[in-house]
């Protein structure tokens, strides 16, 4: 993991074309704005969590419902 330190209004750069800027920062919460192109998806680590395990849930098949066609 890279640890940086950024100061309000500084940013840091990933790769080239995406741009994380530390817009504000009060009571203890970071606020960011993100640069990015469009096909580029952005998600909170916990929203992409949650889509993933309901993605999986979708995929499982209930035997009861398959048994009786």
């Amino acid at each position: 993991m890279l640890v940086l330190s950024r100061k309000l209004e500084e940013s840091l750069i990933i790769d080239e074309d995406i741009e994380i800027i530390v817009i504000g920062i009060e009571e203890g919460k970071v606020k960011l704005g993100i640069n990015a192109p469009k096909n580029k998806k952005i998600y909170r680590k916990e929203v992409l969590e949650e889509i993933k395990r309901e993605n999986k849930n979708a995929t499982k098949v209930n035997n009861y419902f398959l048994n009786n066609l």
